[in-house]
């Protein structure tokens, strides 16, 4: 429950919720455009599935280096001015992505957009718990993090789509002009609530007593692993084995985000019928569970491209639906005030999963085929349902 010095200067309401929710669709936008170039980012840059996951690893490292910095901000100024200064800050870096001439600058403009990126979970998860309705927190924070699958797949179809018919980097620099005027829209409709004042780093000694809250954490970093490799390397894959063009490869991205929105609102619904920290992780678990079976399938042999439709739309429902409930089973074991600090920390473990799983993926692929990388994620995804399943035990 949300404290009182949390609680937004108006009521609380589902227009609050919605304008958060824009808010995360058009950071996720800015943020996810190098998931979707990466088939004309490998050409433009003669870089081998290895190079590919180097360039999305600077990316997460600069999003998971600034997160507790992030974290820390959001609690101690309110998240709307982080909000409002993080989506400008991405607009901005999403244009230098697109304008970098070597690799070396490529690397280095990923990692300042992963950086401006890095506003987004904690801020936007403490004005969710402070705007989403009595009872129904849950279901808008499935809401909010259909923000991040609608990005993704926005993402997917402006940046495949616009390069079909002009420069690969014009589709960058028209969703850094939505972002530019939806910062000034957000700054203008949402009121925002007061932090503490102080910015100081989060004292995890009291997180790391919660056990429920350190499985899930390690969960995290399993779903992280799951969730970015399969952003990094779908393109490619309907590019190299089902034989597709890298615009199929973007529609098919884009089914996994739509059918990922789809889950992390059934989802959301569901835990807040089942109730608390443990229906968001029995949610969890079982969205895990079928994320797994599916990779092992997806694994078994070269599929035609529409059987790896409905195979990716599955894992969108799966995997990618899965976040919205984590974070609800987060905010559940941990106190209001430490909302900010604990998204940190539950992010950052995302992310690590994303920092290491990607370049190990492409080096399968390139030694061994898709099928070892599939397998791979086979064994995250079902190794986080297993840290779900302890979760939800002790809860």
């Amino acid at each position: 429950m949300a404290t009182e010095s949390q609680s937004v200067n108006g009521s609380r309401s589902w227009r609050s919720v919605a304008t958060v929710a824009g808010w995360q669709t058009t950071a996720s936008l800015c943020y996810y455009t190098i998931f979707a170039a990466t088939g004309f980012l490998r050409d433009a840059f003669s870089l081998s599935e290895s190079l590919v996951g180097v360039f999305l690893t600077a990316a997460m490292l600069g999003y998971t280096l600034m997160l507790f910095p992030s974290g820390a901000a959001v609690d101690g100024l309110g998240e709307k001015r982080l909000m409002t200064v993080g989506l400008a800050s991405l607009a901005v870096a999403a244009v230098g992505v697109s304008l970098a001439p070597t690799f070396l600058t490529l690397l280095g403009a990923g990692a300042i957009l992963g950086a401006a990126y890095s506003t987004a979970m904690p801020a936007s998860n403490r004005a969710i718990v402070a705007s989403s309705p009595a009872g129904r927190q849950g279901l808008a924070m499935g809401l909010k993090q259909v923000g991040v699958t609608a990005g993704s797949g926005a993402a997917s179809l402006l940046v495949t789509g616009i390069a079909a018919v002009a420069a690969w980097q014009f589709g960058f620099w028209v969703i850094a002009l939505l972002a530019g005027g939806y910062a000034l829209v957000f700054a203008t409709l949402y009121e925002g609530s007061r932090g503490s004042g102080e910015f100081s780093l989060p004292d995890l000694s009291g997180l790391r007593a919660n056990r429920a809250y350190v499985l899930l954490v390690a969960a995290g970093l399993f779903i992280g692993a799951s969730i970015f490799s399969m952003l990094g390397y779908t393109v490619l894959y309907v590019d190299d084995v089902v034989g597709a063009s890298a615009a199929a490869g973007g529609l098919v991205l884009a089914v996994t985000q739509v059918t990922g929105s789809v889950g992390r609102i059934g989802a959301g619904n569901l835990a807040d019928r089942l109730g608390g920290a443990t229906g968001a992780a029995t949610v969890a678990l079982g969205q895990m569970a079928l994320g797994a079976v599916l990779f092992a399938l997806i694994a078994t042999r070269a599929w035609s491209l529409p059987v790896a439709v409905v195979l990716f739309a599955g894992l969108g429902l799966s995997v990618h639906g899965a976040t919205g409930v984590f974070y609800s089973c987060l905010s559940a074991l941990v106190d209001a005030d430490d909302i900010g600090g604990a998204t940190a920390g539950g992010q950052t473990a995302i992310n690590v999963g994303g920092l290491l799983a990607p370049p190990l993926f492409g080096l399968l692929v390139e030694t061994s085929g898709y099928s070892v990388g599939w397998a791979l994620l086979a064994g995250t995804t079902l190794f986080a349902a297993v840290l779900l399943l302890a979760v939800r035990l002790r809860t």
